[in-house]
């Protein structure tokens, strides 16, 4: 009986393969033992592991562990005093900043001095309870300027146009005005208005005194007149 080539082929790459297998494991098997050598198991135990630990740590040098008790004494006491000292600080603040205001002298307010009217003012002019007062005179700019004040306590209110003021010089002449902050109504018991009356220079060369008359309008039923008012240099 003849033996097929091909099974013999086969029986002999078995029986090597199971050989290399074998010498891979023992290999194997060899390096992890010599791996693990040294190698213990852990202890499971955690109530072994912690007093081993505990007694470990206190046996530190100066090393002492506190109780709950005793800390939560200490933390209370840091606080208190740190609330002391905050206030005592505020305390003694607010006790400089008394003695520094009281240091302090009381500033003395300045004395509001009035202006001294100018020779021949103010001049006044009223009618029906409506007065006009020119107050004083300057010159500014290339302008005489007239501070003239005004005030309504009569019955009624009264009403103005300023194109009806008439300027006049001592020669008779009728002279250009302009106006400014002065009121077009006075109401009645109303408050005392400001304005200027500007009147240009190149007109007064030769003139030492004017006149002001002033309308309301439109009844026309007051007349405002303000004579020899001052406006030499």
């Amino acid at each position: 009986m003849k033996i097929n080539s091909t099974v013999l082929l086969t029986l002999v790459l078995l029986i090597l393969m199971m050989g290399a297998g074998s010498v891979s494991a023992l290999l194997g098997f060899e390096l992890g033992s010599s791996a693990l050598k040294g190698v213990t198991t852990p202890d499971g135990r955690p109530t072994t592991k912690f007093a081993s630990n505990k007694t470990n740590s206190s046996q530190q040098a100066g090393l002492v562990l506190l109780k709950e008790e005793e800390i939560l004494k200490i933390v209370k006491a840091r606080i208190e005093g740190k609330t002391k000292t905050a206030k005592s600080e505020k305390l003694e603040e607010d006790d400089e900043e008394t003695n520094s205001s009281k240091q302090k002298p009381e500033e003395k307010l300045p004395a509001v001095v009035e202006e001294k009217p100018q020779p021949g003012f103010p001049v006044t002019a009223q009618s029906q309870g409506v007065t006009m007062i020119v107050q004083s005179a300057r010159y500014s700019g290339g302008d005489l300027l007239l501070k003239v004040k005004m005030q309504n306590k009569g019955k009624d209110s009264v009403r103005f146009l300023y194109s009806f003021l008439d300027v006049t010089d001592d020669k008779g002449r009728t002279l250009s005005a302009s106006t400014e902050g002065l009121p077009t109504e006075l109401p009645v018991n109303g408050p005392a208005f400001t304005g200027t009356v500007s009147i240009p220079t190149a007109l007064l060369d030769d003139v030492k005194k004017i006149s002001l008359a002033l309308t309301d309008y439109p009844a026309q039923e007051l007349k405002l007149v303000a004579s020899n008012i001052s406006v030499e240099r």
